[in-house]
């Protein structure tokens, strides 16, 4: 599996990684490209209905990095209360979160990332990366300013 995180402002990619496919790889992974965020700034970490469990919640927070994950509270509790959801930074994040599949859309139809031509981890994993690498690339002159 794939997995990367994005910053919310200009949707570049700043971290990105592969990990076998497992019930758990996407909250296991998100944790750890949390912790490598150099600094000591508050940060929020979207996601969606997957990532409320207890766990992940209480990872992020002991991260010191907020949770704006979306509530699954269809037949349970949502880890997430009423502290988070109601600052208006909740909203912002939920509809911007969606940037996310804007990388992977290009990453599978331009960065050749639908159907590997590699095996084992570390090769997926490096074609991945750089593939993530080319979605920035094409992102900042856009960004800039730039003719595209």
């Amino acid at each position: 599996m794939g997995h990367v995180l994005i910053e919310n402002r200009h949707g570049l990619v700043i971290e990105a990684t592969t990990t076998c496919a497992t019930g758990t790889a996407e909250r296991e992974a998100a944790v750890v490209m949390v912790e490598a965020i150099p600094g000591q700034h508050r940060i929020t970490v979207g996601g969606d209905k997957a990532y409320d469990t207890a766990e992940f919640v209480a990872a992020m927070r002991g991260l010191g990095a907020t949770p704006h994950v979306t509530q699954n509270d269809k037949a349970r509790r949502s880890a997430i209360d009423g502290r988070t959801t109601r600052h208006p930074g909740y909203q912002v994040s939920q509809r911007v979160r969606k940037r996310i599949e804007e990388v992977f859309g290009w990453m599978k139809t331009i960065g050749g990332q639908r159907k590997t031509r590699y095996r084992g981890t570390p090769r997926v994993g490096w074609m991945f990366t750089l593939s993530a690498a080319a979605y920035d690339l094409i992102r900042l002159p856009k960004l800039l300013g730039g003719a595209a």
